[in-house]
């Protein structure tokens, strides 16, 4: 069995059909997947969403390239509080987006830093974004203290010394169907040193499908493919990867209700 450690199931290109798209993950031997959350406008009808299946996960967050509004910006209280829902398994996504924010924003920093303390006060990890922010990513995890929580580094795509430094913060990596893309040889030699204790893989679906996918729309079926690809970088029977990929699930969102894919 495999999960899927990061999809929007919730966005209308897989909810308009989403009794088709867990099925298909089901017969793909997807037993739990993780619908994240990228505002908090939106949290209500992810939750109403995917209410009825049990195999779905939540987070709670406001992604670093949703929109600043000074009124309206996340507190580390009310991230808690919401996180407080049962389903509710992680916070996040969060962190820092330099690709289409600009580099001196204090506000995405604010904006991370209110989610730290909430994960650290509601005692769920962290789910971390970071494009083109490495550094100032790493730097803010560590002032505050984001070791406390843990959380996961989702879609990695950076060099092999964040991915490290990260290791050495307590984060896992996540690999997304980037690993799989003719020109990411870089990305599977992080693949190759990251211990397999350490490792998830996730969609980000309806986004970057997988080789021989790639450029259609991504769904949680998806992830063998990525499971195939970092099985193979690591040597790794598919199964046994599957299997220890899924307890690092287990291990890091402990509160995730993960059950055999039924007969």
């Amino acid at each position: 069995m495999l999960v899927d450690s990061h999809c929007h199931v919730d966005f209308p290109d897989l909810s308009a059909d989403l009794p088709g798209v867990v099925d298909r993950a089901r017969e793909a031997g997807i037993g739990h997947m993780l619908c994240v959350s990228v505002n908090l406008t939106d949290f209500p009808r992810l939750c109403e969403v995917t209410q009825a299946y049990p195999e779905i996960s939540w987070s709670v967050g406001v992604h670093p390239n949703e929109a600043f509004e000074a009124n309206a910006e996340p507190s580390s209280a009310q991230l808690a509080a919401l996180a407080d829902h049962p389903r509710v398994v992680a916070v996040g996504e969060t962190g820092l987006d330099y690709y289409r924010s600009e580099a001196a924003s204090q506000w995405q920093r604010d904006r991370f830093a209110a989610h730290v303390a909430a994960a650290k006060q509601c005692a769920k990890p962290l789910i971390v974004h970071t494009r083109q922010a490495a550094a100032d990513t790493l730097d803010l995890m560590r002032a505050e203290h984001a070791h406390e929580c843990g959380g996961v580094m989702h879609c990695f795509s950076e060099d092999w010394e964040t991915a490290k430094a990260s290791l050495d913060e307590g984060f896992y990596i996540s690999f997304s169907g980037i690993v799989t893309f003719k020109n990411a040889e870089a990305l599977r030699e992080v693949a190759r040193k990251t211990p397999i204790d350490r490792i998830l893989v996730e969609t980000d679906a309806p986004y970057l499908a997988p080789h021989p996918f790639r450029g259609k729309v991504n769904e949680p079926a998806l992830v063998v493919h990525t499971a195939r690809c970092v099985a193979e970088i690591k040597g790794m029977d598919e199964e046994v990867f599957a299997d220890v990929t899924t307890e690092n699930f287990k291990k890091l969102f402990s509160r995730a209700k993960v059950e055999p894919i039924a007969a």
